[in-house]
């Protein structure tokens, strides 16, 4: 039973890697979804990391609105959640490449 459950995970890791590569065909500059396959990130990996940037994104503005200007913070509640086959400064410049959450990663990037 095990083994079917191992199985069918793999199939649909590389279903959604071959989803990514076919939008990489269009658009070889997608550079986020590159480290995706590359480290073997799954489709559920890849929407909890969505969702945190959403959350982190939405947090950010509010503190902007308050007058902040340090998101050092936040980018360390960045990488606690990042999943661990991800490095850092790979994803940051990967998402500013790939035009994902641009804004919050330019800020990210001032905390490298």
């Amino acid at each position: 039973m095990d083994y079917y459950i191992e199985l069918q995970a793999r199939v649909n890791l590389l279903e959604y890697h071959q989803r990514l590569l076919l939008k990489m065909l269009a658009a070889p500059n997608l550079e986020f979804y590159r480290l995706v396959i590359e480290n073997g990130i799954s489709e559920q990996e890849v929407e909890a990391f969505d969702q945190l940037c959403e959350n982190l994104n939405k947090k950010m503005e509010e503190q902007k609105a308050e007058g902040f200007i340090n998101f050092h913070p936040l980018f360390n509640e960045f990488l606690y959640l990042l999943p661990e086959k991800l490095d850092a400064k790979e994803v940051v410049q990967a998402c500013i490449e790939q035009h994902l959450y641009e804004a919050l990663f330019r800020e990210f990037i001032k905390c490298l």
